[in-house]
């Protein structure tokens, strides 16, 4: 295991998940359901998987879930995220070699993203990786996840071809978000949950208009955009205040379409800005719109009222 080789440390691109990590099916839609029959049966062999979907779609939990189900469950799940990966840890010396692919399972996050250099160093350990410890002494099960479609790579000559035949010995692709709109109930429940324990805060009760603008939003960021969402309303602890600031974030992502993920700081500062524009209303119908009353009770300067209120639109309201 890792921890019989202490020259392997995370870093380099590599990770071993927490067992906090791999909590996948209490999360599955009914559509990834259907595919629980499919994993199972992966979970038995040793053959390499390659797992095929847009950034965000589930691979790594997928990938989690495979380990999980696997002989070699009791044992490491090391994630490499090959984007950040360099030479040094393909191409070490033995020792290194067999810590990383010694036992339990390799991950291999974005293959796609790999270099040419760690293209050809990851071939070299192929031979032993897919023995998986049939008289080498190497027992790592191997699954590589891509967003980009490796097969064509291939063709355009960004992949290498002896690599990709050697890794795909299962390729199963994985549907976007969009195309299985009936998952997104159970996964944002789930989402909700987690984070209400985590936070230690109740699990919000959606209201039946965000529940609608989440049935209807495309999610271009996938599972891994509506788990932001999720964060976002159980961190602000207000679901009105939340999703004013979310409301923007996604209809501005649904409009450029990039798969951008939302990050709980735009979450909060948007919401921030919702809940302030609120309150100053609020104050300001109070006071009759008198925006010096308001700018009072507000305990801010009448000059950064004005300039709020011309943020927001409202500055040719109202009595000074």
């Amino acid at each position: 295991m890792a921890k019989d080789f202490p020259e392997l440390e995370e870093g380099n691109g590599l990770r071993t998940a927490e067992p906090a990590e791999r909590s996948f099916v209490e999360g599955l839609g009914q559509s990834l359901r259907t595919l629980e029959v499919v994993i199972r049966e992966l979970a038995r062999s040793e053959v390499p998987v390659l797992l095929l979907a847009e950034t965000g779609a589930g691979k790594r939990s997928t990938a989690e879930r495979i380990h999980q189900m696997s002989p070699h469950r009791a044992e490491p799940l090391r994630i490499v995220s090959c984007a950040d990966v360099t030479e040094d840890l393909f191409g070490g010396d033995q020792r290194e070699e067999s810590a990383l692919f010694s036992s339990g399972t390799v991950y291999l996050d974005e293959l796609g993203d790999l270099s040419s250099d760690c293209q050809k160093s990851l071939l070299r350990l192929l031979p032993t990786v897919e023995g998986n410890g049939r008289g080498n002494g190497t027992r790592a099960r191997l699954i590589c996840g891509s967003a980009r479609d490796l097969e064509a790579e291939v063709k355009a000559g960004r992949f290498r071809e002896d690599v990709y035949y050697r890794i795909s010995g299962v390729c199963l692709r994985l549907p976007p978000l969009r195309q299985r709109r009936e998952d997104i109930p159970s996964l944002m429940h789930f989402f909700l949950a987690k984070y209400a324990h985590d936070f230690r805060r109740p699990v919000p009760h959606l209201s039946p208009a965000t529940q609608h603008l989440f049935e209807e939003y495309s999610w271009p960021g996938n599972i891994r955009e509506l788990e932001d969402a999720a964060k976002a309303i159980v961190a602000i602890g207000d679901e009105a205040v939340a999703m004013g600031g979310l409301r923007s974030l996604l209809l501005r992502s649904e409009r450029g379409g990039n798969g951008e993920r939302i990050s709980l700081k735009q979450a909060s500062r948007a919401a921030s800005r919702e809940a302030e524009k609120e309150l100053i209303l609020r104050v300001l119908n109070r006071t009759r719109w008198n925006r010096r009353r308001a700018a009072q009770e507000l305990q801010i300067s009448y000059k950064a009222l004005l300039y709020k209120l011309k943020q927001i639109g409202y500055h040719d309201y109202g009595a000074s």
